[in-house]
């Protein structure tokens, strides 16, 4: 039943995932924005195409669409499940990660996935780790302006944070009980997942940022994009 219970969280979290605020916003003022700028349908892209206030808007909603499905989703298996249950949510905010990067009605090309995950990584509800990891975030991109640096380093911290966190016991898992040491793992694995779809959807923002060719952050208002 366990593993129909995985199975249900993807799916539902894929689902919820679909809703591609980029696209819908862009719609909403007359702009395709999978056909200007970079053509990502994330938040980078909103912000530098149609403005800061655009830029808010796709972030809170691709955020959204992964926070809320895990908050319910632990709400459901807390209680029943109180030594494993960030594994479903996990479950969940992955399969929101694979509808937004991989959405079946756009012939699955969606966005990056940088603020869904974000919102699934608060959905876990671990305060020192949400903390450090904003924290970092901000730091990077600050000093770099490179947002993609920034959340290709986000992944990197939330994989090594999650694993360390796990193993010092600071999450749900009970590494004395077997069941729980096993889901503790699996959910080291999908953590280390999200980590590898983020970077690999980042691989040429990586060849950019190697050769000294990436785009640093600026926006334009969406006025201007229309002319």
């Amino acid at each position: 039943m366990t593993y129909l219970y995985r199975i249900l969280c993807l799916l539902g979290g894929y689902i919820c995932g679909l809703l591609e605020t980029g696209v819908l916003y862009g719609k909403m003022k007359g702009v395709d924005i999978r056909k200007s700028g970079s053509g990502n349908t994330g938040t980078t892209n909103a912000l530098r195409v149609l403005g800061p206030k655009a830029g808010l808007i796709v972030f809170l909603g691709d955020f959204l669409k992964s926070f809320i499905p895990c908050l319910v989703v632990r709400f459901i298996f807390k209680s029943d499940y109180p030594d494993s249950f960030l594994l479903y949510v996990l479950y969940t905010g992955f399969g929101a990660v694979l509808g937004h990067v991989f959405p079946f009605y756009l012939k699955f090309k969606g966005g990056k996935g940088v603020a869904t995950i974000a919102g699934t990584i608060v959905g876990l509800l671990i305060p020192k780790m949400i903390l450090i990891l904003l924290v970092l975030f901000v730091i990077v991109v600050a000093l770099t302006k490179y947002v993609s640096l920034g959340s290709i380093l986000l992944m990197v911290e939330f994989l090594t944070l999650y694993i360390i966190f796990a193993f010092q016991g600071w999450l749900c898992f009970d590494p004395d009980v077997n069941s729980s040491y096993k889901a503790m793992i699996e959910s080291i694995v999908i953590a280390a997942l999200f980590a590898l779809l983020s970077i690999a959807r980042h691989k040429t923002n990586i060849r950019r940022l190697l050769n000294h060719e990436e785009n640093k952050l600026h926006f334009k208002h969406s006025e201007e994009a229309k002319s």
